[in-house]
């Protein structure tokens, strides 16, 4: 058996005390910037922790159990944030052991995460056992888990002999757990039996328990049960609240909706009729669509659908006829209903003369295979609202006879009927209609004749794709448009779609109507984004563009979208039949929405006055950047490489992260490879990303195999930022080809704050600055226009001030968080959990209590404190100043910073007269507009963050205090005293929509 895993894996509390009993090293982190290999041991009476080699006596290197509050995971102490190397540590590999009246820290460091976390967990057993003394040893063959075991066992025992066959055993577990493989049960059946030295393949009811605790505990989140079940095996109804809740980010938790979760996937009857959840039944609960990391809000369609249609992104398809490469490939009805069926919103058919008088489509660089065009269109028909009720745009690529041209119209009004959409624009408006106004509707994108000429047919110029082939292809291609004969029939089927040549923004700005769309080829599209962004995005505030990819790619490959998604391009084609990285953007960007086809853009390219460049460096003016930590737990099941042959079944899995959006965010990371297991990898690492952009950002995840001969791919999953659920989650992994794999998962933590790290406050005084980089997206420029400068200074100091309110306020969080060992991502739901903690006497009565002073929650010391207790006292008391003066002083601010904005727009329209009385032309006129449209941003975006800042901190003072409720920190006695805190916080929801209603 010389195969068979030689680390026995963690499954239970004992596990993790026989481990630390036999010992191993780590590293002990001072705070003079030294760290020191020490080897730990546990003693064998569990009663205190010694290290060596030291100076000190024997009895003096050594931490008694009893002395120790608390374990910190990760680097959550002052030495730590203090050490000069702390930078080179892991934060999963680092925990510290609190210690003392004064919350001294030991501070250590093991060589992996997977080390660091039998160690916290059993310590963290330990300190909650010596509260209330168990023998833990003799206790592990009673768990639930056991007794739940024992039963499964006995039921399928029917002889009752106390013994079964391997092969019943085997099928039994394989029952319990469907993704386990034969022969890994069956090797640790043979190891089980080769351990107690049996001759007999029978299985004892001990031996099916030991084997199905082996093959089934996941160690990760066996140490994550213990972490939130306060050391105990098993989680009961508030046990699961506090995690949902303060973890999971979930709102309105109820005890009841705790026991539904119990009921529906505990596997113990004992479990589900006592209401707790034991390690089984909490697994089966991680991996089900509850836990899974897309956000079900954005399943159903949750922005507003009523903006003008350029305000979109639209989901679009590129030679939607084609299943295989563009130069070869047949014609396939399957293209039109893969892609309709995958929320596709803009299609395409190019149209040819067929036979017998019936227009076809066809690939016109092979012809074969055509479809006959009336099949096609009955297929789009009977599918085009299947999977979203929003327009479908059709792109006509027209090459027929003006005869046969009568046929397709005739074909669409007979077969779309009242679905077509040949409303004529109306001069009056400024944008086109909004995708709710056009539910149900088919729009036609082609050319049109002239509306001033009563014409029945006449010539129109054909800006067809292929023209660009032929101006690749050839050295003598003359760049004259080629003219196409038009039906006046066909014509008018075109209403909001008109296509038109694009030449320069100039000429757009001054006389491109709002129906009129441009067709960009990838080469030119990419030329202006990079020299032209925010002309760009300004043209696309008002305009559809639409990109198609270069006819260079013959092999059907893929441009990557998020390039002219973030020049605010609204119908960027992809080649459906092409897998690969760039599909997998385009299918995770649509999954928001609730995949209706269609995207909202971010604000700020939307709106008529504001600046917003794709190249930028940096922050974005006005909108606040955040911070995205990912975990990397471990992988489950994964497969083996789609034609690997190299190596067997074994594999060397390892995960990156890409972040794709504004070049400023794109980022990508991976973690370390491990070594032959695909059936659980555990990775342990964190990472951190800062995105500028939130709106614009979506994260990639992509398994592969680390080969020498080049790394396979095993999964990826896409999803926008937007769409993260917070908390512990599973990510279903899908195929090169997009499909979701069975069972195939990768378990992650994700956590978003509003930036890395703490910081000290700002004062509220003029002469402070905020740090550079926090300060470029709030600085004003200059316009060189004296009257319209003489308004923004006016905004400066506002500015300053609600980018200090804001600072503080989180800062002040910050420096509890950390008080209180809590990383920058916890919730301040576990910041009140620690804090209750720690406010608790020797005699276990609360050494403080909260009272409302004003509707907000204040800490009163109830008799003497020590330090520790004081100086957390302090930083509370804080964190509620800070929330009060921005609660109580946004208002008055916001209405400046509004007044400023609506004072400058009004110069809006005067900006050319303005800038001539100024002598400003060309460039330097330019550029005194786009300073302009910048400090609108600027305004805007201040206004609406310190807007949001608000309601954030009204939330948090509604969460604190009911935190401080249920943690016992509310003063007891007093029947009256819970009615006065239901009022607060009645008064603190007053507060809340008093305000909405009125300025903010």
């Amino acid at each position: 058996f010389s195969s068979m895993p030689s680390e026995k894996k963690i499954s239970s509390a004992s596990d993790c005390i026989s481990f630390m009993q036999a010992g191993c090293e780590l590293k002990k982190v001072r705070p003079n910037s030294r760290i020191y290999n020490r080897f730990f041991t546990l003693d064998p009476d569990l009663q205190a922790l010694r290290w060596e080699p030291s100076k000190k006596d024997l009895d003096k290197a050594k931490l008694d159990i009893s002395a120790v509050k608390e374990i910190r995971l990760g680097k959550n102490t002052e030495t730590f944030r203090n050490n000069g190397l702390a930078d080179q540590i892991s934060e999963d590999c680092a925990f510290s052991v609190i210690h003392g009246e004064n919350y001294e820290s030991l501070d250590l460091v093991a060589n992996s995460a997977d080390v660091a976390n039998i160690w916290v967990s059993g310590l963290r057993y330990l300190v909650s056992r010596s509260k209330q003394p168990l023998d833990l040893m003799e206790n592990s063959q009673n768990t639930p888990r056991f007794v739940w075991l024992k039963t499964v066992f006995e039921a399928a025992d029917v002889d009752g002999n106390g013994i079964m066959l391997e092969d019943t055993s085997v099928e039994l577990i394989k029952q319990l757990n469907p993704t386990l493989k034969e022969s890994k049960i069956r090797l640790k059946f043979k190891e089980i039996q080769k351990s107690k030295e049996k001759l007999t393949t029978r299985v004892t009811k001990e031996e099916f328990c030991e084997a199905f605790s082996e093959l089934c505990t996941r160690p990760e989140v066996y140490f994550l049960l213990v972490q939130i079940s306060k050391n105990k095996e098993y989680l009961d109804a508030n046990d699961l609240m506090l995690f949902l809740e303060a973890e999971q980010g979930v709102a309105h938790i109820t005890e009841e909706m705790c026991l539904d979760i119990i009921r529906r996937y505990e596997l113990s009857q004992e479990g589900r009729l006592k209401g707790f959840l034991a390690i089984d039944g909490f697994t089966q609960y991680l991996v089900s669509p509850e836990c899974d990391i897309f956000d079900p809000v954005h399943r159903k369609v949750v922005q507003d659908m009523t903006q003008p249609l350029s305000h979109y992104y639209i989901n679009a398809s590129h030679n939607t006829y084609l299943i295989e490469d563009q130069f070869r490939g047949p014609a396939d009805i399957n293209g039109y209903v893969r892609a309709l069926k995958m929320n596709c919103r803009s299609i395409e058919l190019d149209v040819c003369d067929g036979p017998d008088s019936e227009p076809i489509i066809c690939n016109r660089n092979s012809m074969t295979s055509p479809l006959a065009f009336r099949n096609v269109i009955e297929v789009i028909n009977k599918l085009a609202f299947i999977t979203s009720e929003y327009p479908l745009i059709l792109c006509l690529g027209n090459h027929c006879s003006i005869q046969q041209q009568k046929v397709v119209v005739q074909h669409m009004k007979k077969i779309f009927g009242n679905k077509l959409y040949t409303e004529a624009p109306l001069p009056s408006e400024a944008y086109l209609p909004s995708p709710e106004k056009l539910k149900m509707k088919i729009i036609v994108k082609g050319k049109k004749l002239p509306s001033d000429q009563d014409l029945l047919e006449g010539e129109v110029t054909d800006e067809d794709e292929e023209a660009e082939i032929s101006r690749r292809m050839s050295e003598d291609y003359v760049d004259e448009p080629r003219l196409i004969w038009l039906c006046r029939e066909l014509s008018d089927l075109v209403s909001i779609c008109k296509s038109v040549q694009y030449k320069d923004f100039v000429v757009s700005m001054k006389s491109q109507n709002y129906w009129e769309i441009c067709s960009f080829s990838e080469a030119e599209a990419s030329r202006i984004a990079n020299e032209y962004p925010e002309d760009f995005v300004n043209y696309n505030k008002k305009f559809l563009s639409r990109i198609y990819p270069s006819a260079m790619r013959i092999d059907s490959s893929n441009l990557n979208p998020q390039d002219f998604w973030n020049c605010g391009c609204q119908i960027v084609a992809m080649n459906y039949q092409t897998p690969g990285p760039m599909m997998d953007l385009h299918t995770g960007w649509f999954l928001q929405n609730g995949g209706c086809g269609y995207v909202l853009r971010p604000s700020v390219m939307r709106d008529e006055v504001s600046y917003f460049s794709a190249n930028t460096k940096g922050i974005v003016p006005g909108v606040s950047p955040q911070v995205l930590h990912v975990k990397i737990i471990s992988g489950q099941n994964f497969p083996k490489p789609k034609g690997a042959c190299a190596k067997g079944d074994v594999i060397d899995p390892y995960v990156c992260i890409e972040i794709h959006g504004i070049p400023a965010d794109c980022a990508e990371l991976r973690t370390k490879t491990v070594q032959q297991n695909s059936d659980n990898p555990i990775f342990d690492e964190s990472f951190e990303f800062q995105i500028n952009l939130p709106e614009l950002a979506m994260i990639r995840f992509v398994v592969l195999d680390d080969d020498y001969i080049g790394d396979e791919f095993i999964g990826q999953y896409t999803i926008p930022l937007e769409c993260l659920q917070p908390g512990y989650r599973h990510i279903p992994l899908r195929s090169f080809v997009g499909d979701i794999m069975e069972h195939v998962t990768l378990f992650v933590h994700i956590a978003i704050t509003n930036r890395s790290g703490g910081g000290k406050a700002q004062k509220r005084s003029l002469s402070v600055r905020i740090g550079k980089k926090g300060s470029e997206y709030t600085m004003l420029r200059n316009t060189s226009l004296k009257i319209i400068d003489d308004i923004f200074k006016l905004a400066v100091h506002p500015l300053r001030e609600a980018t200090d309110m804001r600072e503080n306020m989180q800062n002040a969080i910050v420096s509890i968080k950390e008080l209180c060992g809590l990383p920058p991502i916890a919730s301040l739901k576990q910041c009140i959990l620690t804090l209750s903690s720690r406010l608790i006497n020797s005699d276990n009565t609360p050494s403080a209590t909260v009272y409302m002073k004003d509707t907000f929650p204040y800490l009163e010391p109830l008799g003497t404190m020590p330090d520790v207790q004081k100086k957390l006292m302090a930083a509370y008391d804080l964190m509620i100043q800070e929330s009060r003066f921005l609660i109580e002083t946004a208002d008055t601010i916001h209405d400046k910073i509004v007044q400023c904005q609506k004072a400058g727009m009004e110069f809006h329209e005067e900006l050319h007269n303005l800038g001539a009385k100024e002598g400003l032309k060309g460039r330097k006129l330019s550029k005194a507009i786009e300073s302009f449209a910048w400090n609108i941003t600027v305004l805007k975006g201040q206004g609406d963050l310190l807007k949001n800042a608000k309601n954030e901190a009204i939330e948090n003072m509604k969460q604190i205090q009911l935190a401080c409720l249920s943690c016992g920190l509310s003063k007891t006695g007093s029947g009256n005293a819970d009615a006065k805190s239901k009022r607060c916080l009645e008064a603190i929801e007053e507060k809340d929509t008093g305000d909405e209603n009125g300025r903010l």
